[in-house]
């Protein structure tokens, strides 16, 4: 497995002064990032032969928010290529090995010149080192709804900083937008976590268009933020399981 060390930063915690659910993705996209920029088969590479890689489907499970200032380990590996998809697992973990959060994905290869899948390169197949999938309870990648009604809330229109070096909002953008359209209450009730994270990417959000949320709240403290443009069609599906601690977790 890929893995580089790092540390929590004041930045990258919530008002509990633990790492927050973005920033957890941000280390595990990151990591990504890196494994491939260190085989050779990064951004530079991709971007010469017009190729992409476009995230599909999130799956985090934490376990564990490491606080201000704990040093962690963060490791991806890739399990699996599927014709133009590409399965790749995340592990944060401390430097005594106590598992925080893991993650599973799926990746699909775009040819970003006429928007259609692309099978990976002889290079990116050899250079990729297919592992054992990780031990973790594997989620289905489609995402349904929960409630017989959704919450229109404010849309949001994108800006320059949402995009990533492809030109579309990055897929962890997304999951800003769905966490910032949720009431307060839901994030910061005390004695509550986001245990899981899923997200269902179907289409993509270029600079000036706009995102219309809509959320969903299903039982055992699930909520699912359906974020759609102008038609109601879905750029993003995202859904959040909340995980009572202590106190007693009420929905919104």
């Amino acid at each position: 497995m890929y893995q580089f060390n790092s540390r929590i930063r004041y930045s990258e915690v919530d008002s509990s002064g633990s790492l927050s659910m973005e920033s957890l993705l941000d280390y595990f996209q990151d990591c990504s990032t890196f494994h491939s920029e260190d085989l050779g088969v990064g951004v530079a590479y991709l971007s010469k032969r017009h190729l992409a890689w476009v995230m599909s489907a999130w799956q985090i499970v934490a376990d564990r928010y490491p606080s201000l200032g704990e040093r962690v380990v963060i490791g991806t590996a890739p399990y699996e290529f599927k014709g133009f998809f590409g399965y790749r697992n995340f592990l944060m973990e401390t430097e005594e090995g106590e598992r925080l959060a893991c993650a599973n994905t799926l990746w699909t290869l775009m040819d970003m010149e006429n928007m259609r899948p692309a099978k990976p390169t002889a290079e990116m197949m050899e250079a990729y080192v297919l592992e054992e999938k990780l031990a973790m309870d594997y989620a289905p990648r489609k995402i349904a709804l929960p409630g017989d009604g959704g919450v229109r809330m404010e849309s949001i229109e994108i800006r320059p900083h949402h995009l990533d070096t492809n030109q579309h909002v990055n897929n962890g953008q997304y999951i800003r937008i769905a966490m910032e359209s949720l009431p307060a209450k839901y994030l910061q009730e005390q004695g509550c976590t986001i245990r899981q994270m899923r997200a269902e990417y179907k289409k993509q959000a270029h600079l000036g268009d706009k995102i219309y949320p809509v959320v969903y709240y299903g039982e055992e403290g699930i909520a699912a933020i359906s974020l759609n443009n102008r038609e109601g069609e879905p750029y993003c599906v995202v859904e959040l399981k909340r995980q009572p601690g202590p106190g007693f977790c009420t929905l919104p």
